[in-house]
């Protein structure tokens, strides 16, 4: 009689929840879902789960469409081998949460659904389904796991925001564990094969082909031929925080006039973003060295970082690319042609104005100079000015202060174009070599 009761209670329950599904929810699990031929009602087994979260005509990035099969143990809340609309409806809204990685990951490794995740369960299901293709064995008995799960005599389990702490930082430990796999010598550097083989085994679903095909050149940004530890956490820093690096290459591309931006716009940008300076420069220098493989200019647009921020990146269009089409992008470069050479102009102008104002100044001197040189005696043993300073003072005084300007304007006339050529020139080799090296 009380299983009577309780399964009549379930389907009450189940009819209640059914009654708030969207619309929009309920299609979405019709589209995949089977019928029950005796009780009519549709459910769905885990091969029609897969197609559903992930169909076949979609790109999933480097992720084989079985591994979804660990999400279908999580929309089994009865563990009945398959799924209601209640149970879709339930998942749909687990994925809604702003923390559902970590909370589905939390389903996935508290097995015996008691609220807690002890290290038995947690060493269980990471070996379970760790890749066969890793190199390097992740050691249990290390101090990073001890402080979170404690030590081997005395062990304790995790509450749901303790092992979320956790989770976040176990890829850091297993690079960290790695790089000390593969660092045989103890010197604090490994092969650049070694950190390829490392960041393919441990991040490569979440990278762009451009990226993976070049992590070997990540040794190009310090000297020598090896990577050492702080470049291997700083790039795993930048490729952590792609979502906040995105947002700060948008706004200060935004603010260029050009649409690009150097290392230091992004390094300033950052520092009035955050309350803190987040990146570090050898972060910045991973970032603009990935970023710029294919043009190194040193100035950089919002389609030259898509080959890094997003893990679909391909040589077409992506979302990340600025012009909206070809028409767009000529006007972009025709624009940023006209803007190079105003620019140009602009500093030839200056140059000019500087070149003849420093003329001017120090014209009173070269006349004083001249006259000393060209002066003739008289007579014997007699000088026309005794120094410079006797000169200085005839001068004023027999012609007046301008005077001392007389045959000025053929100085300016040969001086300012040629300070100005000068100038300009080194602004632009300078700038050129400051963006390339900077």
């Amino acid at each position: 009689m009380a299983t009577i009761e309780d399964t009549v209670e379930e389907k009450l329950v189940e009819t209640e929840e059914e009654a708030d599904i969207p619309l929009q929810t309920r299609l979405d699990f019709s589209q995949y879902a089977l019928k029950d031929e005796e009780t009519g009602e549709e459910y769905m087994t885990e091969r029609e789960f897969i197609d559903a979260v992930a169909p076949e005509t979609e790109d999933h990035h480097k992720i084989p469409r079985s591994q979804y099969s660990v999400l279908f143990a999580i929309a089994d809340r009865r563990k009945a081998h398959r799924i209601t609309l209640s149970d879709w409806a339930t998942f749909e809204s687990l994925l809604a949460k702003p923390d559902s990685e970590y909370e589905i990951a939390f389903h996935l490794f508290d097995r015996d659904s008691n609220g807690v995740v002890d290290f038995e369960e947690f060493k269980q299901f990471y070996n379970d389904n760790k890749s066969k293709n890793i190199e390097f064995p992740f050691d249990w008995d290390c101090e990073w796991v001890s402080l979170y799960l404690g030590g081997s005599k005395a062990r304790h389990s995790m509450t749901y925001p303790q092992f979320a702490q956790m989770l976040r930082g176990l890829q850091g430990e297993r690079i960290r564990q790695a790089f000390h796999h593969f660092d045989k010598n103890h010197d604090g550097y490994i092969d650049p094969e070694d950190f390829s083989r490392i960041i393919r085994q441990t991040a490569g679903h979440k990278l762009s082909d451009h990226l993976l095909s070049n992590l070997q050149t990540l040794c190009n940004i310090s000297p020598g031929a090896k990577i050492s530890y702080a470049n291997v956490r700083a790039f795993q820093n930048v490729m952590r925080d792609m979502d906040l690096i995105e947002l700060i290459i948008r706004t200060s591309t935004q603010k260029s006039a050009d649409g690009t931006i150097t290392r230091q716009d992004f390094l300033n940008e950052s520092a009035r973003t955050m309350r803190f300076s987040i990146f570090t420069p050898m972060e910045a220098d991973i970032l603009f060295h990935f970023a710029s493989l294919d043009q190194p200019s040193g100035r950089l647009t919002l389609s030259d970082f898509a080959r890094v921020l997003d893990p679909t990146w391909t040589a077409g269009p992506t979302h990340l690319s600025l012009p909206a089409d070809r028409s767009a992008a000529a006007v972009a470069q025709s624009t940023g042609l006209l803007q190079n050479v105003l620019t140009s102009a602009h500093h030839f102008l200056l140059g000019s104005i500087a070149g003849a104002f420093g003329a001017f100044m120090v014209y009173p001197i070269d006349l004083v100079k001249t006259r000393m040189q060209n002066q003739r005696s008289a007579a014997v043993g007699q000088r026309l000015y005794n120094n410079s300073i006797d000169c200085f003072r005839k001068v004023v005084r027999n012609e007046g202060f301008t005077g001392l300007y007389r045959g000025v304007l053929p100085q300016l006339v040969g001086v300012a174009p040629e300070k100005a050529i000068k100038l300009t020139v080194n602004d632009i080799v300078r700038g050129k070599f400051t963006n390339e090296h900077g």
